[in-house]
């Protein structure tokens, strides 16, 4: 399964925001204050250039499959799939990233990032209505139950992100029982309840040119 490999914080930096890839570390060791957001490798203290419209987008999409952790193949494909659907595409395309069972775990509470929930799920420590799944882009649907299988209830990561639940908080388009480590999928989330730092009118553009 493909995955973005190599340092995260350094896509902080050309980002220029934090991501939050690596959950609570970036609140605390985060090379992104150290370095003042200098962009990574050895022209990072070079003069920056205007930015052209070109550039504005594709920032605005690296951003988002970053901050998603999805490469490049499978976000086009995302994004074909919404261009296709009869809903606002750029809406619609953040629906589906939101709804891979990865983001889903985070967004629960049960994984302190995107990427350690992508590690988790990959590992098989978490269940998809009973049956224990292994692809972290499948997709859930309104009715899905996720909960940590039983097994996996003492892992010290599945231990750590259940003494932080307390200060959580879990959207309205999911529901949790923080006792039984479950999930439940109540309906598809709207634009106020995904990721507010993505301009996704820019990943239309982009290519839609």
């Amino acid at each position: 399964m493909a995955n973005q490999a190599g340092p995260v914080c350094r896509l902080c930096r050309r980002e220029g925001t934090k991501l939050f890839l690596k959950g609570n570390k970036c609140l605390t060791n985060c090379t992104f204050d150290k370095r003042n957001a200098l962009l990574p490798g050895q022209h990072g203290l070079a003069r920056r250039r205007k930015t052209s419209d070109y550039g504005i987008q594709l920032r605005a999409k690296q951003r988002a499959r970053r901050q998603y952790g999805v490469l490049e193949a499978q976000f086009r494909t995302y994004f074909d799939r919404a261009d296709r659907s009869t809903g606002v595409t750029g809406t619609v395309l953040l629906q589906q990233l939101e709804r891979r069972i990865d983001n889903v775990v985070y967004r629960l509470g049960l994984a302190a990032s995107r990427r350690e929930a992508r590690q988790l799920v990959s590992h098989r420590h978490f269940q998809l209505n009973g049956r224990t799944i292994n692809v972290a882009s499948a997709q859930v649907r309104p009715g899905d139950v996720v909960e940590v299988r039983e097994r996996s209830r003492k892992l010290p990561p599945i231990v750590n992100a259940r003494e932080l639940l307390a200060g959580r908080t879990v959207p309205d388009w999911l529901t949790l029982d923080s006792g039984a480590l479950r999930g439940t999928v109540v309906r598809l989330p709207e634009r106020h309840e995904m990721e507010q730092t993505i301009d996704e009118q820019l990943v239309v553009e982009f290519y839609s040119r």
